[in-house]
């Protein structure tokens, strides 16, 4: 089927969900660590408290992938249906998780959390793939990376803005400040909202053959040969992007794991208080817990609102990329290099960092995001059977869940302590693993994956 060049705006409807498909990760990436350790975790029981996220991504993403290939509505499309329903789910869950009374609670939400953003998250990608033509799909994928990065600068300033508007950061030992709760009820609205605007103002093309499109909807079970033949059959190009791809997720769950006790306690010098160091019967200790809890969550929106710095900068990056992309080719794998490597020199500044030049950081880390979020897509999509996009994306989504999963059951603590007991370890491993990532891109040598010539009309 021969596709049609998209314009701008044709390309931004169709992404601009992913707006609040960011609102919820850039809520939960810079916000669930806080929310776990104000309910009473301890630093290094946060990664395993995450496993929530990556679990969910390596079920759910193969999963909606398959189905979506093989659905199809004359009104709703292909992918659209999944949008909704995960942005209904998604929704309801961001407004309960700041409500949890219980650790188990919030840990649990974040179940339902990651699997309601992951239904409307796999199909997206599949999305750019299915409209665009090859010649636009780095354009494709860098629109919707601009649109990310808008969602995480705001997502991830939201806490302290709403602060700064009067809400209080203050609350009992054990409950989340109403600053916490009234950003992601935020997010929540935001997230179902840009879906709509998507659903509604998108189009989709029918399956190019839709008697043989019926005969493979008429199979039955065979999503489990399927998946499993596909993972055998998985080509070179895609291997070697999943390694680049281990990396860089194992350095950015820990970012979003452990940026904030790492660094309200190595940059801004204000630890989560231990409530067992403190005898609460005794109104001093009871007052002193309270001013050490304010500074904490104090300093938590001021990590938050660093974050959110990253996100702007791959915005930044992306709207450069755009511009770039939209008349000319680019070499995919040296723009992942150079990108990845920068991200790495930000993570491994943090220990020299100061509340001053803490956003230098997050701008180098930015560009690495900017790209992660583009460039192995870009190269992937140019690599595969198009009318397998959509399962090919959910397997491709393994890549970025393991290296999570592994993180998760004590590989961050484990390699991190091998630096030292400092929480900011962890953040120079995730340096060193992104630098890693950089290098990795040596190994692709997929011409249409590397560089794929523009159309120009």
């Amino acid at each position: 089927m021969k596709k049609h060049a998209l314009g701008f705006w044709e390309i931004w409807n169709m992404s601009f969900g992913f707006l609040g498909i960011q609102f919820g990760f850039a809520l939960q990436g810079g916000f669930m660590s806080r929310i776990f350790q104000t309910l009473g975790a301890e630093k290094d029981a946060i990664p395993l408290l995450w496993i929530a996220a990556p679990l969910t991504g390596l079920l759910v993403q193969p999963i909606i992938g398959y189905l979506s290939d093989r659905t199809w509505s004359p009104k709703w499309g292909r992918r659209r249906p999944y949008f909704l329903i995960g942005a209904i789910l998604s929704s309801l869950a961001l407004f309960f998780v700041p409500h949890s009374p219980a650790l188990w609670v919030a840990a649990g939400l974040l179940w339902v959390l990651d699997a309601s953003i992951n239904i409307s998250m796999e199909p997206f990608r599949a999305l750019v793939a299915d409209k665009l033509p090859n010649s636009q799909r780095s354009y494709g994928f860098v629109i919707q990376t601009l649109i990310i990065g808008i969602g995480t600068w705001i997502a991830s300033n939201l806490p302290w803005v709403v602060s700064q508007l009067g809400v209080s950061d203050a609350a009992p030992q054990g409950v989340v400040p109403m600053s916490v709760k009234i950003a992601f009820g935020i997010g929540a609205a935001v997230f179902l909202l840009s879906i709509l605007y998507t659903v509604f103002t998108t189009t989709e093309y029918p399956p190019e053959d839709m008697e043989e499109f019926e005969k493979e909807k008429a199979k039955k079970n065979q999503f489990i040969p399927d998946i499993l033949n596909n993972i055998g059959n998985m080509p070179l190009t895609m291997k070697k992007l999943g390694l680049i791809q281990f990396f860089s997720w194992f350095a950015f769950f820990t970012m979003w794991s452990l940026a904030n006790p790492a660094l309200t306690e190595h940059v801004f010098n204000t630890p989560a208080p231990i409530e067992s160091a403190y005898d609460m019967t005794i109104s001093a200790q009871a007052q002193a817990f309270d001013v050490a809890n304010t500074a904490f969550q104090k300093s938590s929106n001021l990590v938050g609102s660093a974050m959110g710095i990253y996100g702007l900068s791959s915005m930044a990056f992306a709207l450069i990329l755009a511009f770039y992309t939209s008349k000319r080719r680019i070499n995919r794998k040296y723009v992942h290099l150079g990108s990845l490597i920068l991200g790495g020199i930000g993570f491994l500044y943090m220990y020299f960092a100061t509340p001053e030049t803490l956003k230098y950081s997050f701008i180098l880390i930015g560009i690495a995001w900017g790209s992660i979020l583009s460039m192995p897509y870009a190269m992937l999509s140019s690599s595969v059977d198009p009318k397998k996009m959509g399962v090919i994306m959910g397997i491709f989504n393994m890549f970025i869940v393991i290296p999570q999963i592994i993180a998760a059951l004590g590989g961050i603590n484990f390699v991190s302590n091998l630096l030292g007991e400092e929480t900011i370890n962890a953040m120079t491993v995730a340096g060193i693993s992104l630098i890693i990532a950089g290098l990795c891109n040596l190994l692709i040598v997929n011409k249409d994956a590397i560089s794929y010539q523009i159309e120009t009309d």
